[in-house]
């Protein structure tokens, strides 16, 4: 699947309107093939077999009318509670957390399962007939219509029914569920967490490319996020022009016109063709780096993590001062952190830019210091106040630490744990000093 697509695809999952499109029609593919069944053959077995009560127009009618009107008041009360939890959401973890309760599914298909029985009820509803009723044909003339009530369509419009009763439950039952902050937290560790997994190799599987200064500049033509980037197009582009791509910018990154997005140099013993971007076509290597107005989690692990600092730094802020959501958040980090502390960071499991072993682009990789400062270096102004939460700080680094084998990594773990101390004697005093100091010498400082 390429960049593009994949970006369809998450802006798809995001939407509120994919899941009840999806579903509205399959519903009225439905409709029409038991339709056709009902027309096409006797669906008096039904009552034989005591399925369903065979019911007469006037019954079949009002049935439908009730359960078309209930399940759009229903649908649209469902849409309300959802807008209500998404905006509370939004204001108590932050906007940039709007995604994830966009991409809840089960709200999307609890709307999509109401608005679907609506459109199976109403088609089903315009095509019962009552006896004696007429119509006008195509020349003017007034046509007798026999009595027609669709059982089978009926029986599955009850179905429909109880599935729609256990989806209401079901919602009921997700939308506390859902905005809970350790379930917020929760989902958004384990996706960092899989993601990290995804792309870094726990065992390189060649030597790392080296990195170069040198080279023409690929520079970007308008402003944006760097939402994606499309590493396979672009190795391909490489090898075809006989270049080396080595990237300026990582996804995540803000650029506007005229940064350089990467650098393009001729390999040995290829021809060299006039320094220009005549000799290498820019335009498409840009088609590669798909810019935009927000920053995504695709491809970017810094995403996450600065998800769980915003949660963290919110609950520490001295109007909400909650330091045990701020604890769950620094849990989840340091899981995230042991996780990388194991990973190769010079090299990618979807490494689509090495044909035939020879590396074509070269990444800018995130070094393991920046990604721990990234996340505890930036909740560390936040925890330093708080005497909780400084003393889980200290724990989560020293328990991700110890799990971790390169003696590098750990030393840069434990550099945030001196610099978490130094911060706190500024900004606690007394008893509570005393306990987070106990806590640092503990640590074997």
């Amino acid at each position: 699947m390429t960049t593009r697509l994949r970006l369809l695809w998450l802006s798809l999952k995001t939407s509120y309107w994919f899941y009840p499109a999806v579903l509205s029609i399959s519903a009225f593919a439905l409709s029409a093939l038991t339709l056709y069944l009902d027309r096409t053959t006797n669906t008096a077995w039904l009552a034989e077999i005591g399925v369903i009560e065979l019911a007469g127009p006037d019954s079949a009618s009002d049935i439908l009318v009730l359960v078309a009107g209930a399940m759009l008041g229903v649908a649209s009360t469902v849409f309300s509670i959802t807008i209500a939890a998404v905006a509370y959401a939004s204001g108590t973890y932050g906007p940039r957390l709007l995604n994830n309760f966009m991409e809840d599914r089960g709200n999307k298909v609890s709307l999509a399962v109401f608005i679907a029985t609506f459109v199976f009820c109403v088609n089903v509803l315009r095509t019962i007939r009552h006896e004696g009723a007429t119509t006008t044909g195509f020349d003017g003339e007034t046509l007798q219509l026999t009595s027609f009530v669709p059982n089978l369509s009926l029986l599955v419009a009850y179905a429909l029914i109880v599935i729609s009763v256990g989806t209401l439950v079901y919602f009921l039952h997700h939308i506390p569920s859902s905005i809970r902050i350790h379930t917020v937290l929760q989902a958004i560790g384990e996706r960092l967490i899989r993601d990290i997994k995804a792309t870094y190799p726990d065992k390189p599987s060649a030597p790392a490319p080296v990195r170069t200064a040198d080279g023409a500049p690929i520079a970007a033509a308008s402003p944006g996020y760097v939402q994606s980037i499309s590493f396979g197009p672009l190795a391909t582009l490489a090898k075809a022009s006989g270049v080396c791509i080595t990237l300026d910018c990582r996804t995540g990154d803000f650029v506007h016109p005229g940064m350089v997005l990467a650098r393009w140099t001729r390999d040995a013993g290829v021809e060299a063709l006039p320094d220009s971007d005549a000799s290498f076509d820019c335009d498409k290597a840009r088609e590669c780096f798909v810019l935009g107005g927000m920053r995504t989690s695709d491809q970017d692990l810094r995403f996450g993590i600065d998800e769980l600092v915003e949660i963290g730094l919110r609950a520490l802020s001295p109007g909400i001062n909650d330091p045990f959501t701020a604890i769950t958040a620094m849990h989840w980090l340091g899981a995230a952190t042991a996780e990388l502390g194991h990973r190769y960071l010079d090299h990618h499991s979807d490494d689509n830019e090495k044909q035939d072993g020879d590396p074509r682009v070269i990444r800018r990789s995130v070094t393991f210091p920046e990604y721990v400062s990234r996340g505890f270096g930036s909740l560390r102004s936040g925890v330093a106040r708080s005497p909780v939460a400084a003393l889980v700080g200290l724990e989560t680094l020293a328990n991700a630490a110890r799990v971790i084998d390169d003696e590098t990594r750990k030393a840069d773990l434990m550099r945030e744990a001196d610099l978490l101390f130094a911060q706190a004697q500024t900004g606690l005093a007394g008893p509570d000093l005393e306990m987070v100091q106990g806590r640092y010498h503990a640590l074997g400082n």
